[in-house]
């Protein structure tokens, strides 16, 4: 199969993005993952009545769009604890309430986001993808394919099957909503590379090394923990830093903390000592700057997501 074997090689070089555009759309790495593979199979498929009636680029974003606003029709907007409710100041809080029928937002690996422009980079941070998730997937779409992928409004339209003028409607209404419910820019700077990976490795051996007073130092007076798939989240340094010396923070060795990035954020893969006396895949940490210190701590307690890092599942 010839034109099979062309479309392969021609079409591997925009996985990654690919990936990245659905995880926009979805808000689960692993959703984004499963449907780019759905594109590249319905795409293969298709490629011998392709005819290069359109760039192959325009082509698989279309396929990729249209499984994700299909997948969106029976799906819950992904969340996090923080837009569930009152954050809770008591660290005895019971952690077994019931999460609901919740969707999880879940981090992606930046290897997953090779996006260089500023407006792609910012655009995946947990708190502007929050905030992607209010929008109507249709107007969503718009917005990424518009803002993010770049294209005309002319080909959003083609790849919609709709008219500039209905995508540049939708486009306005999903750019004041987002101006509603997003943070702004200048609270989405963060440090340089160096800064970046200072901080990063101070919170990793705090932890490592279940140092208070180093965290102290570094969390902001204001700082949120979450947790997903716990429902219950902590407000104010304070409460997580009770919270985290009680029921979190272990003693030195039976925690590994391996640096890493996601979302456009510094992060960390936590390893915690099993009762089999192994290193064994714990959660996914992603630290969100504030102008003081940490503004966020968001915990994602779920293993799964170590394949999608590229991370072995014991240490």
């Amino acid at each position: 199969m010839p034109a099979q074997e062309d479309f392969t090689g021609q079409a591997a070089p925009f996985r990654a993005e690919l990936i990245a555009h659905c995880y926009r759309m979805l808000g689960s790495v692993h959703d984004a993952e499963d449907l780019v593979q759905e594109t590249y199979l319905r795409g293969w498929r298709a490629y011998p009545a392709f005819e290069e009636r359109a760039a192959l680029r325009t082509w698989l974003y279309r396929i990729a769009t249209t499984a994700c606003l299909r997948a969106l029709e029976s799906r819950a907007r992904r969340v996090l604890p923080a837009g569930l409710g009152e954050g809770s100041v008591d660290p005895n809080a019971s952690l077994d309430g019931h999460p609901g029928s919740f969707e999880w937002l879940e981090p992606i690996p930046d290897t997953l986001t090779p996006e260089h422009a500023v407006t792609a980079r910012q655009s995946v941070r947990l708190a502007v993808m929050t905030a992607l998730q209010e929008l109507p997937a249709r107007q969503r779409a718009v917005l990424i394919l518009r803002d993010v992928v770049q294209f005309s409004a002319a080909e959003v339209a083609e790849l919609l099957e709709t008219t500039p003028a209905a995508v540049n409607s939708s486009l306005q209404r999903a750019r004041a909503r987002l101006a509603e419910v997003s943070p702004s820019e200048d609270g989405l700077a963060e440090p340089d590379d160096a800064a970046q990976r200072e901080l990063l490795d101070r919170y990793c051996a705090a932890f490592e090394n279940a140092d208070v007073a180093a965290l102290t130092e570094l969390l902001q007076s204001d700082v949120k923990l979450e947790m997903p798939p716990v429902p219950v989240w902590f407000a104010g340094r304070d409460a997580v830093l009770r919270f985290l010396a009680a029921r979190a923070l272990t003693n030195a060795g039976d925690l590994a903390m391996l640096p890493t990035a996601a979302n456009g954020q510094p992060a960390a893969a936590e390893y915690r000592r099993a009762a089999d006396g192994v290193l064994r895949a714990h959660s996914i940490h992603v630290l969100t700057r504030g102008a003081t210190g940490i503004a966020t701590l968001t915990v994602f307690l779920d293993a799964g997501l170590f394949s999608a890092f590229s991370l072995p599942p014991t240490r």
